[in-house]
């Protein structure tokens, strides 16, 4: 596994938030990625904020060769027995990264990005530059993103700029006819809050094409 150091309050917090619980996530793939990725040919493929290895376990599942991306060492290590457990640990490399102080390298047939949203310092606009930097001729860049706070929050607990479908587009500037849009949509799906409260939440996907 390549080890990039990353600095201390990003760190801090991200590991804070994975070593005050025994999981933080489901352990099941994000159901857009299974929607926008689950008919591609499989490659090699990025996952970007991996987290406890959900996405690059179905990935490598299907038969994708998968880099799985975090900050915390903790959810990194989580996402390695995960793997191990589903015997495709063979099939997925680990990284910690920063993302927009350093990147992996390398060219993927898919890059995948779920909600690199974060209430600490984190350059979305210059990470996601770089994830379509990282997609091969012929691959597909998925981005998913809240699009706002879910329907029970009547609290935000802390400020945040929601991107919009358009705004993305504009702030990527893709080459003219060198990609190709096949998904752009607001997507509504139920969400719970942790009292019980039933709501929903809309998140935003992007997929694109190269070549």
């Amino acid at each position: 596994m390549t080890h990039t150091p990353a600095p201390a309050p990003a760190a801090d917090f991200w590991e804070a938030r994975y070593r005050d619980t025994d999981r933080v996530w489901s352990g099941r793939p994000n159901e857009l990625l299974v929607r926008e990725a689950g008919d591609l040919a499989p490659g090699t493929a990025l996952d970007l904020g991996c987290g406890e290895g959900a996405d690059a376990v179905w990935l490598a599942g299907r038969g994708w060769h998968v880099t799985g991306v975090d900050i915390s060492a903790t959810a990194l290590e989580r996402a390695a027995v995960h793997a191990a457990d589903a015997g495709v640990g063979d099939r997925v490399a680990w990284e910690r990264h920063e993302l927009g102080r350093s990147f992996p390298e390398g060219s993927f047939d898919l890059v995948s990005a779920h909600y690199l949203q974060s209430p600490v310092a984190l350059d979305q606009r210059a990470v996601l530059g770089s994830a379509a930097n990282a997609v091969a001729d012929g691959g597909t860049l998925l981005v998913v993103m809240h699009a706002g706070w879910p329907s029970w929050q009547t609290e935000p607990p802390f400020d945040a700029v929601f991107p919009t479908l358009d705004g993305v587009l504009d702030e990527l500037a893709l080459p003219a006819g060198e990609w190709t849009v096949r998904t752009k949509e607001t997507v509504r799906r139920p969400s719970t809050s942790p009292e019980g409260t039933e709501g929903h939440r809309d998140d935003n996907v992007w997929r694109l094409r190269r070549g």
